[in-house]
């Protein structure tokens, strides 16, 4: 058994309590209409403003069959780059709300265009219906903007965000980079950190299992790269990219998982596994010492991979 008392410190204990008396440890046992209502509640009291100097714009993409809801984000008359940031929540939570203040701070401290996308999300709408609305806010960035894409997401969004970057790869406008904020990527449930952190605060193995089938339905589905990126069988020639994992998460191995397949493929990748943080810390970047200091090397991995710098 880990004891979290020795990994985690007071600031982010306080962050994990302030989260459970919003968002108790038992939600996952309530209605999807009940967690929807309990987590954007969440949001709504960790919204933090935003920055000075922010203009935004909520438009939508629209697809043959339907409109996907968008939130731009800009900070200067004429950005260098652009992010497309794709939501975490477990593919059941979450929309342009509960990340708003993210994308402005990101916008802000990059100087860079960033687009939230407000995919579909289950159960009302199953695997593949969430990447292929990633896919389609891409392509649309893609055309639209005659300047290099940045894929940037957290949790869920940034098992988006690699699913499009492997989708992506053989196109002729394609992401020049993605940043993956504790991501889930499916990996190995017998090993690494998923053993070590199965029940972490904030993030437990029961909770990843009902987000598991819940996304498919149920269904024991092998889709590959579109589900679950580490089982692809090919990793290469994919964009550089940053992970950014917390310690304290059943994530963090895929993380490191990620990093080591694309460096053996010959790509450029770069594992970063914060101590002593825990899923969800993205909320506590103005409270948390150790979480200001990853939004940072968050930012700073976004500002050089849109300019086509590697640092790492």
């Amino acid at each position: 058994m880990t004891d979290y008392t020795k990994l985690i410190d007071a600031e982010t204990w306080a962050f994990i309590e302030r989260t459970n008396s919003y968002y108790p440890p038992d939600t996952i046992d309530y209605t999807i209409a009940q967690q929807r209502a309990i987590y954007d509640r969440m949001c709504r009291e960790f919204f933090a403003g935003y920055p000075e100097g922010v203009t935004v714009e909520t438009s939508c993409v629209t697809t043959s069959t339907h409109n996907i809801p968008i939130r731009l984000y800009r900070s200067t008359p004429q950005p260098v780059a652009t992010v497309l940031y794709v939501h975490g929540g477990g593919f059941i939570l979450g929309g342009l709300d509960s990340h708003d203040d993210v994308c402005a701070e990101l916008c802000a401290r990059t100087g860079y265009e960033v687009i939230s996308v407000d995919y579909r999300l289950a159960p009302e709408h199953l695997h593949p219906a969430a990447f292929d609305d990633a896919m389609s806010a891409f392509a649309w960035a893609a055309s639209t903007r005659d300047r290099p894409i940045l894929l940037c997401g957290d949790s869920a969004g940034g098992n988006l965000c690699a699913a499009v970057s492997h989708a992506t790869r053989g196109h002729a406008k394609r992401p020049v980079g993605q940043v993956l904020i504790y991501p889930g990527l499916g990996g190995d449930r017998s090993t690494g950190s998923y053993v070590t952190h199965a029940e972490a605060p904030m993030l437990t193995m029961r909770d990843l299992e009902f987000y598991k089938h819940i996304r498919t339905g149920g269904q024991d589905r092998s889709d590959g790269a579109t589900l679950a990126p580490l089982a692809d069988a090919d990793f290469a020639n994919l964009p550089p990219t940053v992970l950014i994992t917390a310690q304290c998460d059943p994530l963090s191995s895929d993380g490191e998982t990620y990093r080591d397949l694309v460096i053996a493929a010959g790509g450029r990748a770069t594992w970063f596994e914060e101590p002593g943080l825990v899923h969800g810390y993205l909320r506590a970047r103005h409270t948390v010492g150790r979480a200001r200091e990853s939004f940072t090397r968050i930012v700073d991995a976004a500002a050089a991979l849109g300019r086509g710098a590697w640092l790492w």
